[in-house]
C-alpha cells in the first residue's frame, strides 16, 4: 500500500480536530476500518479514496502524497518523499503540507551537498552551509519571536537582527559561494554531470524533489515578474 495515503488520512483528520469515530461515521465506514487505513494495514478502494478527497477537499494526488498542492497541480515522487529522510515508521506530527515540504527540502539540500562533495570545493561547501544555516536561523528566530518566547536564547542582539544583519550574512555567504565556484572553474575541477537524463538515472526519486523546487520557484518568480510588468504597463 502507498504509505503516504495512510499518513495523509491521519494528518488530515488531525488537522480537522476530529476523532476517528466521527470521521468514520461521516465516510460511512467503521472506526476499525479507518484505523486500518490510517495505519496502512488495509488498502482502501477507489470509491473510498474519491469520497475522502471530497470530504477533505483535496486532490487524489495530494492524498496519495504525490503533490504538495492540495489541488494536485504539481506532481512529486511519492517514494522519494516517504523514504529519503529516514522517518519511515516513525510517528509523524504536524500537517501534511509541513511534512511533505520538509522531505522535499531534505532531499534537495542533500542532493546539492552531494554535488558539492563531488566537486571537492571545501570553500563552496562551507559557504553553502553558512547560507542555508543563516536562512534557517532567520526563519526560526521569526517563529521564536512570534511565539512570545524569551529572545535571550539568541546571542545576536535584537537591534542588529532587526537591522537585517542575518540577511547581510546570507549575502556575504552567497558571495563566498560564487567565488568558490569560480575558483573551481579556474582550477579546472570536474563538475558532476547535471544533465536531466544522468540525474534522473543516478538519483531516481530524490531528483524529483529538486525538480519540484526548480519548477515551483520558477513559476512563483515569473508570476511576480508578470504582475510587476502588468502594473508598470498600467501606470
Amino acid at each position: 500500500m502507498n504509505e503516504a495515503l495512510g499518513r495523509s488520512l491521519a494528518l488530515l483528520r488531525q488537522e480537522k480536530g476530529m476523532s476517528q469515530r466521527s470521521v468514520a461515521a461521516d465516510l460511512g465506514i467503521s472506526q476499525a476500518l479507518l484505523s486500518h487505513y490510517e495505519k496502512g494495514a488495509r488498502e482502501p478502494g477507489l470509491a473510498f479514496v474519491a469520497k475522502a478527497c471530497r470530504y477533505y477537499n483535496v486532490s487524489a494526488d495530494f492524498l496519495l502524497g504525490l503533490s504538495l498542492s492540495r489541488d494536485g497541480t504539481t506532481i512529486l515522487d511519492a517514494e522519494t518523499l516517504t523514504d529519503s529522510s529516514n522517518e519511515r515508521g516513525n510517528a509523524m506530527q504536524g500537517n501534511v503540507l509541513a511534512i511533505l515540504s520538509k522531505k522535499l527540502l531534505v532531499n534537495s539540500v542533500g542532493l546539492l551537498f552531494d554535488f558539492l562533495g563531488q566537486l571537492g570545493s571545501k570553500k563552496a561547501i562551507q559557504a553553502a552551509s553558512q547560507y542555508l544555516g543563516a536562512a534557517v536561523y532567520q526563519l526560526f528566530r521569526r517563529f521564536h519571536r512570534a511565539s512570545g518566547a524569551n529572545e535571550d536564547f539568541f546571542d545576536v542582539p535584537g537591534r542588529y537582527y532587526d537591522a537585517h544583519i542575518t540577511q547581510a550574512d546570507m549575502t556575504l555567504s552567497e558571495c563566498d559561494y560564487v567565488d568558490a565556484l569560480e575558483q573551481a572553474v579556474r582550477e579546472k575541477k570536474t563538475f558532476p554531470d547535471l544533465s536531466h537524463d544522468t540525474l534522473a538515472a543516478k538519483y531516481p526519486g530524490v531528483y524529483q524533489s529538486l525538480l519540484q523546487i526548480v519548477h515551483t520557484t520558477g513559476e512563483r518568480v515569473n508570476s511576480e515578474l508578470d504582475l510587476r510588468e502588468r502594473f508598470n504597463e498600467e501606470k
